[in-house]
């Protein structure tokens, strides 16, 4: 049996679209057929807003076909629960992106670790994997 992992937004951006960025410990996990591996559904809600305003211009077809894009990395949804947005909300951690918030939430709700390249997240009590 395998780890389950959740993905950053710009892991799964990056394992799209430049695996080369990836960390060779992030690039095995995620080639291992026993990993499980999550993405949440405020990944693609960031995918959607910052293509919406130009920060991310050529996401478009990403944002058109997401769930195509989950199965091409054999992934799986993490939607947004209540007890994931109150712990979101409730984080005493002075860090204002919403986005990274719900991340950090769902990671520890879940017990799981986040594959990140954010240096941010080490204000969480979540563990990160790079």
């Amino acid at each position: 049996m395998g780890v389950r992992v959740l993905l950053d937004t710009h892991v799964v951006l990056w394992a799209l679209t430049e695996p080369d960025r990836l960390s060779n410990r992030s690039r095995e996990l995620l080639e291992d057929a026993h990993t499980e591996i999550v993405v949440s559904a405020a990944s693609a809600w960031e995918v959607a807003t910052k293509h919406r305003l130009g920060k991310l211009p050529n996401a478009g077809d990403l944002v058109d076909s997401f769930a195509e894009y989950l199965r091409e990395l054999r992934a799986v949804d993490l939607p947004i629960r209540t007890e994931h947005a109150l712990l979101a909300g409730r984080l005493a951690v002075e860090h204002r992106d919403p986005f990274d918030r719900m991340l950090a939430a769902q990671a520890l709700c879940e017990q799981i670790p986040l594959i990140s390249q954010d240096a941010s997240f080490a204000a969480f009590p979540v563990s990160i994997v790079w």
